[in-house]
């Protein structure tokens, strides 16, 4: 199950308390104060881990509590320290506060990491108050409490290239034969649900992570259609290859599809209208595909790459302008 949104709370663990002990052996009357210090808390960590590509795993739990520090012993000895509690989530995802509203920590990279609740200290014994006029304390001092906080977790899937168009575009099957990911593929909208990344083999060297993004609709700036659900995965694409269905099944203008999409893409975040953008016009193997993608590519002034998922048409020439592209932002400004 893919989930990419989820509210936990974290509780870390309180520090132990110190206590109050005497030095008891025969011969040594007068032995001092000898309390040992409590365990400081456990923390509760968030990290980035690759290979976790969901948060399904914290999706069940909705509190996540890290153990309590051990109270001090005598002869001085410190009470153990409580293992810090590690949430493993996908790089991508988006740390925030939700009683602020505040990021704490964008874990983009794999292996980045934050403390999400820090644990709290433990307490003193006796023996930290010792003096030379207080030669018998008594006093000590309980742990700290552990931080307690709400978080809203959010994953913004990380690839280099995002598929964005219409639903049922031909942005699945086209995934489909670019890489070994195997997406829901039928003759109805709304077949993807959910974003699905495909790693894409250029060469034995060469290789970028492509990503299938469920299909957009008019208004998906503003959440209809799930559309924030949606347009949070296209953030995080590099490159966005805008696929365009030549003869839509809803009897829509191809056209005024793509400049439907471009306006969603600019209104839910200006600067996606001005990621670099590759066009491709699908189902190339449709009777009078060339002859609309051409009267297409006239209308908007660019370039527009016909292919065919079915025969393989123009897939290789996909793949040469996503490398060019990806090179490009490669190169030093």
């Amino acid at each position: 199950m893919f989930v990419d949104r989820v509210q936990i709370e974290v509780a870390a663990g309180n520090g132990g308390r110190g206590i109050c002990s005497f030095r008891r052996e025969k011969y040594i009357p007068l032995g001092g104060p000898d309390g040992g210090d409590g365990g400081d808390g456990g923390s509760v960590i968030i990290k980035a881990q690759p290979g976790v590509d969901s948060l399904a795993a914290l999706a069940h739990r909705k509190q996540w509590r890290a153990a309590h520090g051990e109270s001090g012993g005598p002869a001085n000895c410190q009470g153990r320290k409580a293992q810090d509690l590690v949430l493993l989530v996908p790089p991508g995802t988006i740390v925030v506060d939700e009683s602020t509203g505040l990021m704490l920590k964008d874990l983009a990279t794999p292996g980045d990491w934050i403390v999400a609740a820090k644990g709290g200290p433990g307490g003193w014994g006796n023996m930290h108050f010792k003096s030379s006029t207080n030669r018998a304390p008594r006093q000590t001092t309980p742990g700290v409490k552990g931080e307690i906080r709400r978080l809203l977790l959010e994953l913004k899937v990380i690839a280099d290239v995002g598929l964005v168009g219409k639903p049922n575009a031909g942005k699945s099957t086209l995934l489909s034969r670019l890489s070994r990911a195997r997406p829901e593929i039928a003759d109805y909208a709304f077949t993807t649900k959910t974003p699905i990344l495909g790693l894409v083999d250029v060469s034995r060297d060469r290789s970028f992570v492509l990503a299938d993004l469920p299909g957009l609709i008019e208004g998906a700036h503003a959440g209809v259609g799930l559309g924030h659900e949606f347009l949070r995965h296209v953030e995080r694409a590099g490159i966005i290859v805008h696929v365009v269905e030549p003869m839509p099944m809803d009897g829509s203008d191809p056209l005024a599809n793509y400049r439907a999409i471009r306006e969603e893409l600019s209104l839910y975040d200006a600067s996606l209208g001005e990621r670099p953008e590759i066009v491709v016009m699908s189902k190339g193997e449709l009777p009078g595909a060339d002859e609309i993608r051409s009267d297409f590519a006239r209308e908007i002034g660019r370039e527009v790459i016909g292919v065919s998922a079915v025969t393989g048409q123009g897939l290789d020439a996909l793949l040469r302008a996503v490398v060019a592209e990806l090179d490009r932002r490669k190169e030093p400004a």
